[in-house]
């Protein structure tokens, strides 16, 4: 089975393209809910956030995201720390969820795909870019902060230019209808080469 990696900055659209490959029946496995829904369930993983954060991590047995956010987007050294403890975690899982897909191909939606080193691992990668000040607008609406944080997200992320030439695939984000093509044209050629 091959593994078809879907990744971009915060706001760039990544997961919108990836309800459209859902919406045609292509298994994609969302690693950022994966690894929230993780640091929920797993006893393993608490632990080691409680090691490493404290107490603060977790507010009446519940991921403290608040918390959590703020030590990620503000100190890149945590930032580091909490993927090399959740990472493996989430590939464990991607792992076994992938076993139990019957496709000739799946869907990998990380915001970290380059970042962490995993696009190694997959045979294809698409990297989803937005022009920035639309990015912005997103995260504000969607999130209801304030500029500022936004931007201090998005510099705590690779720019495209750096994803680019790591990228098999560039996915411009623009309109709905232009994106619902370009995910059928990509569906199309997957299918050509893997099936």
């Amino acid at each position: 089975m091959k593994i078809i990696g879907l990744t971009g900055g915060i706001g760039s659209g990544k997961s919108t393209i990836a309800k459209e490959f859902i919406s045609k029946s292509v298994p994609v496995y969302d690693s950022d809910l994966s690894a929230k829904n993780l640091m929920i369930s797993s006893k393993k993983l608490k632990s080691k956030l409680i090691e490493c954060f404290g107490y603060s991590a977790y507010t009446n047995g519940s991921l403290n995201k608040k918390y959590i956010s703020n030590l990620i987007f503000n100190d890149r050294i945590a930032l580091n720390k909490i993927n090399s403890i959740v990472h493996p975690e989430v590939f464990n899982d991607f792992q076994q969820w992938k076993s139990r897909q019957n496709n000739d191909y799946v869907i990998y939606e990380s915001a970290l795909v380059f970042e962490s080193g995993s696009y190694k691992l997959n045979d294809y990668n698409i990297l989803v870019t937005s022009e920035l000040d639309l990015r912005i607008e997103r995260i504000i609406k969607r999130d209801n902060i304030k500029k500022d944080d936004v931007l201090l997200k998005i510099k705590n992320q690779w720019t495209d230019e750096k994803k680019i030439p790591l990228a098999d695939y560039i996915f411009r984000n623009s309109s709905e209808n232009e994106n619902q093509k370009v995910v059928v044209s990509l569906i199309n050629h997957f299918n050509s080469i893997f099936v």
